[in-house]
């Protein structure tokens, strides 16, 4: 079955080229030059994932990506950003977009990393990898299936983005020791570190403590090393 790919962009040339090359992969694209014609077609179309421009001449990118996230669709969104929009890019991830990347683009650098994210959304939603024993991750209430791609906290049920689950199932994993940014953004990315992807790790990380309401001075489940990474402590 072909994924369905939602493409927002104003800039005709430029969603016109993802279009051409998505369909080399044989992925259906649905194309739109509008953020209105967008929304009329989010709620009405099972996508596997969406790719934003935030710039666009109604409704931006951002508030497209929130309207996803708040009807509580979990499919990746990659957001098209200038290439100095350093804000725009964290205000996109604490939206609860997955990635960004800049213009100009290579389009083969955007199609990996639609693929990567992709790869990732099927993983934990469709055919888990996992032998049965570890498909379940318990911790101090906190309660993860890797089958199902769903998450408690004290049996209220949480929803997270493929990036947030796989940053969490992460550091359950590891709980007891620390993972350092380096590796957390390697892992959950598959890309070369460098100083301003700790912004991104940042963010996901403050999203992810916002929806487990874990935010207070001394964090339940999610706790900073300063200057080196994150850790679940073992109970």
């Amino acid at each position: 079955m072909k994924e369905k790919i939602l493409v927002v962009d104003d800039e005709k040339e430029i969603a016109d080229l993802i279009e051409v090359y998505l369909q080399n992969e044989n992925m259906e694209v649905y194309k739109f030059y509008t953020g209105k014609e967008a929304l009329a077609c989010i709620e009405s179309v099972d996508f596997d994932l969406a790719i934003l421009d935030i710039m666009l001449p109604d409704v931006s990118g951002l508030s497209i990506c929130q309207f996803i996230r708040n009807k509580e669709y979990t499919y990746p969104v990659i957001m098209l950003t200038a290439k100095d929009g350093e804000t725009d890019k964290i205000t996109g991830l604490t939206l609860g977009a997955d990635d960004y990347i800049a213009k100009p683009f290579l389009p083969l650098e955007l199609t990996a990393r639609i693929k990567a994210q992709l790869r990732r959304y099927k993983k934990y939603n469709v055919n888990s990898i996992f032998p049965p024993a570890e498909r379940i991750l318990k911790h101090d209430g906190l309660v993860m299936n890797l089958k199902t791609y769903e998450c408690w906290i004290d049996e209220e049920s949480l929803t997270l983005t493929p990036t947030e689950f796989l940053i969490l199932k992460i550091l359950l994993e590891n709980r007891g020791s620390v993972v350092r940014s380096e590796e957390l953004f390697h892992e959950v990315w598959q890309e070369e570190y460098y100083s301003k992807s700790n912004n991104t790790i940042t963010v996901h990380i403050r999203h992810l403590r916002e929806k487990m309401k874990d935010t207070g001075e001394r964090p339940r489940y999610i706790k900073t090393v300063w200057g080196v990474g994150y850790k679940i402590e073992k109970i």
